[in-house]
C-alpha cells in the first residue's frame, strides 16, 4: 500500500472513532427534558417512574442525578407532600427533596395477611381467615415505582416454577366428602406441603402450565404456573386440612400449594439500567394477548444469573424482519426498531417478569430486549 493509501486510511480511522465513541457516550448521557419543572410537589397517587418521567427523557437515569439528603428521615423514599428541586451543581443535573420534618414519618404499605381482608366462611359456617391483599398502614405512605394495582397481583404470586420446585411442590388429594371440584369455601386435603412445624397458614393454588424455553437455545426456563387460588391451613399433619378461600378457576386433585407469605412489601426501587449489556426475548405474556401494549405484564429471557435484578429497565426492540434490495435483489436483514421500555419487578434465576412501561408500537412475543 502506498503511503498516501496508507495516511488515508489511517484519517479514515480516526475520523470514523472520533465521531463513534462521542456517539456512544451519548446514547448513555442522562438528558433532561427542556420542560422539566424547576420544583415538583409529590402528590397522592404519584409514582416515582412519573416523576422521574417529568425530570428526564429516559427515567432510568434517575440514579445517577438523585442526591441522597441525610439530614431527612428515610432519605431513600419519596413521600407526598415532599417537593423534589431541580438545580445544576458544577455542570451537572441534580435532583434532591426538601421535606416538611414535622409530618410524622409514614410506615411503607404493605400485604399483611390478618389485617388486609375480611374473614371468609368455611363450608360448615365457621369463620376462616382469607389470604393477603393489600393493606396501606398510612395514607402517607412513601410513594412506589409503579402503580400498585398493575403489579400487586404478582409480587408474590407464582408466576414460573421450576422443575424442581414442581417436585417439591405440596398438592390437593381430595375435597371433604370426596368432592372432586373445589370452590370457594371448600375444605379439603393435601400432602406433601413440608410444614412439620406447622407454622405456614396461607397457600397459593396453582396448576403447571406450558413449559417456556429459550426462543434460541431451547433451554427449558420453566413452566407456567397458572394460578387458581388461595388456600388456608386448618390442621396440621398428613395429610394438611386446608380451606378455599379465594378461586380463579376451578379447583381439582393433583393441583399444587405453594406457601404464600403473610407480608407483601411494595415495590421500593429506583428505575436504572442493567449493569452489564444484556439481551433477551420477550417469552410469554400473560392471559396470551397477540398485540402487547402499555401496562401489560411480560416474562423475558434473562434472570438473576444473567445479573437481571428488580428497578431493571429494558429496551424493547422489534423485530424488522427483511428486505429486497432494488439493486442487487437480494434479500437483507433490516435492523431492529425501539418500540418500548419494560421494568422488571419479578425476578427468578432463568427469567424475570416486568411491566411493559411504554409502547410506541404494538409489542409482540419473540421481540427482544436490551440494555438501554
Amino acid at each position: 500500500m502506498s503511503p498516501k493509501r496508507l495516511l488515508g486510511s489511517r484519517l479514515l480511522l480516526i475520523i470514523v472513532l472520533g465521531f463513534s465513541f462521542p456517539l456512544s457516550m451519548r446514547a448513555d448521557e442522562v438528558q433532561i427534558k427542556p420542560d422539566h419543572p424547576e420544583r415538583y410537589t409529590v402528590v397522592k397517587g404519584d409514582t416515582l417512574w412519573d416523576i422521574s418521567s417529568r425530570f428526564l427523557k429516559s427515567p432510568w437515569h434517575w440514579p445517577r442525578i438523585w442526591k441522597i439528603n441525610d439530614q431527612i428521615k428515610n432519605p431513600h423514599l419519596i413521600y407526598p407532600g415532599d417537593v423534589i428541586v431541580f438545580r445544576m451543581v458544577n455542570g451537572q443535573p441534580e435532583l434532591s427533596v426538601l421535606r416538611n420534618e414535622k409530618l410524622p414519618a409514614p410506615s411503607l404499605p404493605s400485604v399483611t395477611a390478618t389485617e388486609a381482608a375480611p374473614a371468609a366462611p368455611a363450608a360448615d359456617g365457621r369463620t376462616v381467615k382469607i389470604s393477603p391483599q393489600a393493606h396501606s398502614e398510612n395514607l402517607e405512605a412513601a410513594i412506589p415505582t409503579i402503580k400498585p394495582n398493575a403489579i400487586l397481583p404478582f409480587l408474590s404470586r407464582p408466576l414460573v416454577v421450576e422443575s424442581n420446585e414442581l417436585d417439591d411442590a405440596g398438592y390437593v388429594t381430595t375435597g371433604l366428602d370426596d368432592r372432586i371440584a373445589l370452590g370457594n369455601g371448600s375444605e379439603f386435603y393435601a400432602r406433601g406441603l413440608k410444614d412439620e412445624k406447622g407454622e405456614q397458614e396461607y397457600y397459593y393454588i396453582f396448576r403447571p402450565g406450558n413449559p417456556v424455553r429459550h426462543p434460541e437455545t431451547g433451554e427449558l426456563l420453566g413452566y407456567e404456573a397458572i394460578y387458581l387460588g388461595d388456600a388456608h391451613r386448618m390442621e396440621s399433619g398428613d395429610p394438611t386440612k386446608l380451606v378455599v378461600t379465594q378461586v380463579k378457576q376451578e379447583i381439582i386433585p393433583s393441583d399444587r400449594l405453594l406457601a404464600a407469605p403473610a407480608k407483601v412489601s411494595l415495590p421500593y426501587y429506583y428505575p436504572h439500567s442493567p449493569k452489564t449489556k444484556v439481551q433477551g426475548s420477550i417469552v410469554s405474556a400473560l392471559n396470551s394477548v397477540e398485540e402487547i401494549g402499555p401496562m401489560a405484564i411480560v416474562g423475558i429471557s434473562l434472570g438473576t444469573r444473567e445479573g437481571i435484578e428488580e428497578g431493571n429497565v429494558l429496551r424493547v426492540m422489534r423485530h424488522v424482519g427483511d428486505s429486497k434490495d432494488p439493486v442487487t435483489r437480494e434479500r437483507y436483514a433490516l435492523p431492529d426498531e425501539e418500540s418500548g421500555l419494560v421494568l422488571i419487578f419479578r425476578t427468578y434465576e432463568k427469567m424475570s417478569y416486568g411491566l411493559i412501561m411504554t409502547a410506541t408500537r404494538p409489542i409482540h412475543m419473540l421481540d427482544n430486549v436490551i440494555t438501554p
